[in-house]
């Protein structure tokens, strides 16, 4: 099975910077009311703002930037070290109006389109399931999407991504917590509440609001041990 890409260009996008090749995707929701807004502003110079790829709820994927080239989706953040996510991920767009409309789910069409996709990037680039992820988990202190309601347990069982079931620890402790997940990729930032909320989005959005807990620690370990979490200085969880 196959999925028809439509070819949309967008203005909004550069050169990857230092030679760099994508080692990563980054998945979003676009936070508005349709996909075809959401294709609108993501192709309106004024904006400044793109993806390589925008995937509506019923399964139309339209491309609107090259692969090869930098798409402007990424912004401020980090991942594995490495601050400039916009010249090593391919951005991807999630139509899903997220809080304007309470976090809906992503349908079925959305989801068999996007695996699709990805299945067609990873091979291409090389990048393992460990580099699929969220907006949030690269800029935690300002990010929540692609939000909740994003089946990432779906992905990770296909291994388009990395999923870790329940796994508890003996104690929470801030600062294993923190230690284990910038070892799996997570940037470092003061507001670790921030750093647990990012984590629990992607492993545990039930448990969001609660105060650090076993189970954080123990899927933190477990996360941290996946095949491919391996910070840029070789360290291995």
């Amino acid at each position: 099975m196959t999925s028809i890409v439509e070819e949309a260009p967008s203005p909004n996008f550069g050169l990857r910077r230092g030679l760099a090749q994508p080692d990563l995707v980054v998945l979003h929701h676009t936070g508005m009311m349709t996909a075809e807004a959401a294709l609108a502003r993501l192709r309106d110079p004024a904006a400044e703002v793109s993806a390589h790829y925008l995937v509506a709820e019923d399964g139309r994927v339209w491309r609107l930037v090259p692969e090869a080239m930098r798409a402007w989706h990424a912004g401020a953040g980090a991942w594995a070290g490495g601050e400039d996510v916009n010249s090593r991920s391919i951005g991807v767009e999630l139509a899903n109006p997220g809080p304007l409309a309470g976090y809906p789910p992503f349908p079925e069409p959305q989801m068999g389109a996007l695996e699709l996709l990805l299945d067609g990037i990873l091979a291409r680039w090389s990048i393992s399931p460990a580099g699929v992820i969220a907006h949030s988990d690269m800029a935690p202190d300002r990010k929540s999407d692609p939000g909740p309601k994003f089946d990432w347990r779906r992905l990770g069982l296909a291994g388009r991504a990395i999923w870790v079931a329940p796994h508890s620890a003996p104690a929470p402790d801030w600062e294993s917590f923190c230690a284990l997940i910038s070892a799996a990729g997570y940037p470092k930032i003061a507001d670790r509440e921030r750093l647990l909320d990012a984590f629990r989005l992607r492993f545990r959005p039930a448990a969001r609001g609660r105060p650090l807990e076993a189970d954080d620690l123990g899927m933190a370990l477990a996360y941290a041990e996946a095949p491919g979490c391996v910070d840029r200085r070789g360290f291995r969880a």
